[in-house]
């Protein structure tokens, strides 16, 4: 009939040593973080209040001058009509 299979164990294929003098990488130890400076915590929270505070205001006038245009563009569709 046909050849029979042999079901044994198959090693994997033979592989080539590595060239003479071969040898892991070396790495070399790191020098350890340096300190970061002292932070101003204080300053830190008033700059963040005045940022809010910045956004706010450009917020509303932006919200005003939307308000105002769609106000005048209304305007001019209904006058328009």
């Amino acid at each position: 009939m046909g050849q029979k299979r042999a079901t044994g164990y198959v090693p994997p294929p033979p592989t080539a040593p590595p060239p003479s003098g071969w040898r892991p990488a070396v790495m070399l130890p790191q020098a350890p973080p340096r300190d970061l400076p002292a932070q101003d915590h204080e300053a830190i929270d008033e700059d963040e209040r005045a940022a809010s505070r910045f956004t706010t205001i450009m917020g509303g006038i932006c919200a005003a001058v939307i308000a105002i245009l769609m106000a005048v563009l209304c305007g001019e569709l209904l006058g328009a009509a």
